[in-house]
């Protein structure tokens, strides 16, 4: 069949081409129903323009590569991460927040996949390639830390526990429910959400008094200006 599309690169007055908003669509449909049902593997340019039936060039002209297709199927399945409305002491509000999130790693396999392949850093030197794949990691950055944020910035908490680096806060929460999901070492239930919403909120106190964020955690975060 005749490829209109083909013959020059997307531009930004592409975005309101009825054809190409429908064609980019029937790709993503395809590679969304790939990706849930046959993992990264099954996202090939041939699989995804055969069940699309969408030429291979369109394909390359909406998003250049796998890699970019994958990031974009990535982000439009990405449950979101919903801010905790649980009510109560901010320990209540921690359990709360960080077992609904571990059960929603441990029902929604995608998550994982997710956090894998982007940990993988499967670009190759193409910038659009690298812009796909920081649009998805900072949407699930975001997602992720929104929550956290909404109960460790209120005053009344950092009134007790102090002025808390909320980065690490999600690491010292969260990391151990990724940790076992991903090695499949164990599933953390409630009883072991309780345990490290206890241990976190231990740990943030020395001698009674709340421990400033400056003065923990050498923790070197994307752009924060290198290693230490």
């Amino acid at each position: 069949m005749n490829d209109w599309s083909a013959d020059r690169p997307a531009t930004d007055d592409d975005e309101l081409d009825p054809r190409l908003l429908r064609s980019r669509k029937r790709l993503l449909d395809a590679a969304t129903h790939l990706l849930s049902t046959g993992g990264v593997e099954a996202v090939t340019v041939e699989a995804v323009t055969q069940v699309s039936k969408v030429a291979r060039a369109t394909l390359y002209r909406h998003f250049g590569g796998t890699a970019q297709l994958l990031a974009a199927s990535f982000e439009r399945l990405l449950p979101r991460v919903e801010v905790s409305t649980a009510s109560g002491s901010v320990r209540d509000q921690l359990i709360a927040l960080l077992t609904a999130q571990a059960d929603l790693i441990d029902q929604a396999p995608l998550n994982i996949t997710t956090l894998a392949w982007l940990s993988i850093g499967s670009v190759g030197s193409d910038p659009a390639d690298s812009a796909a794949i920081t649009s998805l990691r900072s949407r699930v950055i975001e997602e992720y830390r929104q929550p956290f944020d909404h109960i460790l910035t209120q005053p009344d908490v950092r009134a007790q526990l102090g002025n808390i680096d909320t980065t690490f806060a999600i690491v010292q929460l969260l990391g151990p429910v990724v940790f076992a999901r991903l090695t499949g070492l164990c599933t953390v239930d409630h009883d072991g959400c309780v345990q490290l919403v206890d241990d976190f909120l231990a740990a943030r106190k020395q001698g009674g008094e709340p421990i400033p964020a400056e003065s923990s955690h050498g923790l070197n975060r994307p752009g924060a200006g290198g290693s230490r």
